[in-house]
């Protein structure tokens, strides 16, 4: 059993609404818990940004993405769903890439409906699959979530792109129907969309605000009086930590760091972990040095 998987469902099954920053590393998932949420995504669109230093458009493989995630899911105890995108591959990737992201640890998966290689969802130049092939997905990823290790599946459809809402939406309802738990309906442009998608398809929405991206970013509040029980948040981790170094470069560029904004060494420290460590270690006799 996965606990996680299980941690997760019991949040949804609350009804409450859940905000999910997401993650792209172990640093950050750490982070996000000692700031006490329940729990966080790990954004493929960050990950690549972080691992890479590339954009997120299918250039991260499966085993690459797999290490990211069993990294992010050792350094912090909350439930983290992954980006797992297309699946690599056909209806057998699809089943042992959930499989593989289950025995790391993660509580849940997203598999989506884009041709390969994928896009960001508010990038030009992205298509889906026809539905059959969206179909087999869901259900080749239920069926690994059933039959070998436990996690939770969101289905993601960018269908409302190039084939309109009413496809995206039916999609979406299919998705509830093979047993995805979690339905993220990508880039509705407008609040109007938005009500729409939630009042037809069943289940845990899931709503991806991205800053500056098309679907309307919304308060907490409104989203889940629209009908929303999730939202991600999949780059404001990344744009935060990419304007700090920014900053702090041009501070060392301009020799000026007593006013960069640094985060205090003693706070640094004990964030990654090191007081933690030299109070463990002071159990061990050769493992801990004054």
């Amino acid at each position: 059993m996965n606990k996680m998987a299980e941690t997760l469902r019991q949040k949804i099954a609350l009804g409450k609404f859940l905000p999910m920053p997401s993650c792209f590393d172990g640093l950050s998932a750490k982070m996000i818990e000692q700031e006490g949420f329940d729990l966080s995504f790990m954004s493929g669109f960050a990950a690549s940004a972080s691992r890479l230093g590339a954009p997120d458009l299918g250039l991260m493989s499966y085993g690459e993405v797999l290490d990211q995630a069993r990294n992010v899911t050792e350094a912090a105890t909350i439930p983290v769903i992954v980006d797992g995108d297309t699946g690599y591959g056909n209806a057998m990737n699809v089943y042992r890439t959930v499989s593989g992201f289950a025995r790391v640890g993660c509580a849940g998966v997203l598999i989506e409906d884009q041709l390969s290689p994928k896009r960001c969802g508010h990038t030009p130049g992205k298509d889906v699959v026809g539905r059959e092939e969206a179909f087999d997905r869901i259900q080749a990823a239920v069926d690994a979530s059933r039959e070998d290790t436990d996690i939770v599946i969101m289905g993601r459809t960018d269908a409302n792109h190039t084939h309109g809402l009413s496809e995206a939406i039916y999609r979406g309802q299919r998705y509830h129907e093979l047993g995805a738990e979690i339905i993220f309906i990508e880039a509705p442009k407008s609040i109007d969309e938005m009500r729409t998608l939630c009042r037809e398809v069943p289940g845990c929405k899931l709503a991806n605000i991205v800053e500056g991206g098309l679907t309307p970013d919304l308060p907490m509040g409104a989203l889940e009086e629209i009908g929303y029980q999730m939202a991600v948040y999949p780059l404001t981790l990344l744009a935060a930590s990419m304007q700090a170094m920014k900053l702090a470069l041009d501070h060392i560029k301009t020799d000026t760091r007593q006013n960069a904004g640094l985060m205090d060494f003693s706070e640094l420290r004990h964030r990654i972990g090191f007081d933690e460590y030299y109070e463990t270690s002071s159990r061990y006799e050769t493992s801990y040095r004054k």
